[in-house]
């Protein structure tokens, strides 16, 4: 046997949801770029779960079932005013989505059309959790979901209270569309290990969601924006960058072990950057980011990854910083789900070995004469 570190480069399973291939992203086929400027993100969820986008009457009766879906068992919500005040926001949201299981009559209806509709009933739900444990924490009223309205919409409203502005809809549903899926990254890889043992959908999401929380996959974007408040004001970026290029430091943000030449997700994102920028009046955090990347880019040859744009167009969107991450999964629900059910039509367990590299031709040794 031969062992690859992180499972770098090994072709792990096979699959039809999305692919990278020379540097482009494609979701069933059609080029990441081409969906983010035309697509709305029900039509991507819609497209990862059935294998085509979908005609207007699809289209319609998907946004119906999410509507109706979107709202969450009032014991998930009086089980989120038990957490702690300084609950970790993923480890509230893979709480609230184990339990969600709970009260679904279908939680262990292992049939096709079954874990269809609980791919829509978490695709609808978890936006719903996200925005009912930041209001609870800082002791608001939860704000049930609208009917009629994407899940962009929907979520920004629940988490304000107020009508989200076309331009802060059309910023965030483009996020989602850019993250909605992204092969077999360890998030995905995590939900169709849980799911290849047959179990249930939400016992596969819950595992995602906590493959997400790390700081090396879906954590990266909060990170970025920790630095941009570190750094603090665009005079002093270049200072900070060199120094930590002089001392070796990882900047989050840059590079991606798939993509050679960027990341095509992160132009999309610098665009929204500037363009919310521009429309708030406060270029500060587009100017630092663009600063960041001259530097990092032009020394290293690093690019900036999806998660560097993203920080500041959530900040733009006054989204709390720790609530970047859930909104990654809010995006990402659509492939997990999408790559749970590919894993239930053509199932195999998942069970790689390990080299073993311990100690050999060991004996047992009575604990009396044990050092």
């Amino acid at each position: 046997m031969t062992t690859t570190k992180g499972l770098e480069g090994i072709v792990a399973t096979t699959s039809s949801i999305s692919s990278i291939i020379d540097g482009i992203l494609t979701y069933r086929g059609i080029d990441i770029d081409e969906l983010a400027e035309k697509a709305t993100f029900e039509e991507v969820a819609y497209l990862l779960w059935y294998g085509k986008l979908p005609n207007q009457s699809e289209l319609d009766q998907l946004l119906s079932d999410l509507s109706a879906n979107s709202a969450i068992p009032t014991a998930v919500i009086d089980q989120m005013r038990l957490y702690p005040k300084d609950t970790n926001s993923m480890a509230a949201l893979r709480t609230a989505v184990s339990s969600l299981s709970l009260y679904d009559l279908s939680a262990n209806d292992m049939s096709r059309d079954a874990n269809v509709l609980k791919a829509i009933k978490l695709q609808a739900q978890i936006p719903t959790v996200i925005a009912a444990f930041a209001r609870i924490r800082e002791g608001k009223e939860v704000i049930s979901p609208k009917s009629g309205v994407s899940i962009a919409e929907n979520f920004l409203y629940m988490l304000t209270g107020d009508k989200p502005d076309k331009v802060a809809i059309e910023a965030l549903d483009k996020a989602l569309v850019l993250h909605a899926d992204h092969e077999l990254n360890a998030s995905t890889f995590a939900a169709r290990v849980t799911v290849a043992t047959l179990s249930d959908i939400y016992s596969g999401v819950t595992s995602a969601i906590g493959a997400l929380k790390g700081p090396l996959h879906g954590g990266a974007n909060e990170a970025v924006m920790a630095m941009l408040d570190e750094i603090g004001s665009l005079d002093n970026v270049e200072s900070y960058v060199n120094k930590k290029l002089e001392n070796k430091e990882k900047l989050m943000g840059f590079g991606h072990r798939v993509y050679k030449n960027g990341d095509p997700r992160a132009k999309h994102l610098e665009k929204m950057s500037r363009a919310l920028g521009e429309i708030t009046g406060n270029m500060k955090w587009y100017d630092m980011s663009i600063k960041i990347e001259e530097i990092v880019t032009g020394k290293k040859g690093l690019r900036p990854n999806v998660d560097f744009y993203s920080a500041s167009c959530y900040t733009y969107l006054k989204i709390p910083r720790d609530l970047f991450t859930p909104i990654f999964a809010i995006s990402r629900a659509s492939g997990w789900t999408a790559h749970i059910l590919e894993q239930y039509d053509n199932n195999r367990l998942i069970r790689p070995r390990a080299e073993y590299t311990g100690p050999v031709n060991q004996s047992y040794v009575p604990i009396d004469q044990r050092s």
